[in-house]
């Protein structure tokens, strides 16, 4: 599964270097592909902390580092080179501090019509998340702290809101709350600048929580397979 994800960013050429955090340091030479790139020193290791969020905001403030920072999850089984290169690419032309990949709902019904997902209703469309993020200048560092004490409601839309004030719930309550003007609010709240890329990847919201999910990556999996020839 990490070799798959490593894989896929060492193939992008978006980065000099990958670190992992994990509790463990033997999962980069996991396997002789990790192995191989950790011999190099491309891939490198980071202690996690007790939770994603906190693993990303501490390393980001471990020490100075050059910015920006890309950051995505281990288990993102359908992450390609294409969609890195297209989330960095366009991430990068922003001058906000922190970018979100996000993929729109419209998009992922037409590739999954009936795969179960969780979205954010918005004004005009709803969103899944995408496990893609640029932490563009040392600001961005704010939303990954900030990320850390928000991160037990990331599961329930309705409860995140609520950090943001009554105001803003109403408001999302009521539909009033498009895209931007959501990460608008939640700027303001953390002090940093945020702004979203739109994804045309329905496949990058794709992860593996229960069965129906491995079954629609496997899916996936025979539809590259059989369109490469292997």
């Amino acid at each position: 599964m990490l070799e798959r994800v490593v894989t896929a960013i060492e193939q992008s050429g978006v980065a000099d270097s990958v670190t992992v955090s994990s509790d463990d340091s033997n999962v980069i030479s996991g396997t002789p592909v990790l192995a191989a790139l950790s011999s190099t020193g491309f891939l490198r290791f980071h202690r996690s902390g007790a939770s994603p969020a906190s693993s990303v905001a501490e390393f980001v403030d471990s020490s100075s580092r050059e910015w920006p920072v890309f950051v995505t999850t281990g288990d993102h089984p359908l992450l390609t080179p294409q969609i890195i290169r297209h989330f960095v690419e366009h991430a990068s032309r922003s001058q906000a501090d922190f970018l979100v990949g996000l993929v729109p709902a419209s998009v992922y019904r037409r590739r999954f019509p009936d795969q179960p997902r969780t979205f954010i209703p918005l004004r005009g469309e709803r969103y899944s998340g995408a496990n893609l993020f640029l932490l563009r200048t040392p600001n961005a560092s704010a939303v990954a702290r900030f990320w850390t004490r928000a991160e037990e409601h990331r599961k329930t839309p309705w409860r995140l809101v609520r950090v943001f004030g009554m105001v803003t719930l109403l408001e999302f309550l009521l539909g009033r709350l498009d895209l931007d003007a959501a990460l608008a609010r939640v700027a303001r709240t953390i002090g940093a600048s945020i702004e979203a890329v739109e994804l045309p990847f329905a496949e990058a919201a794709l992860d593996v929580d229960k069965e129906s999910d491995r079954i629609a990556v496997e899916a996936v999996f025979a539809e590259r397979a059989a369109s490469s020839g292997d």
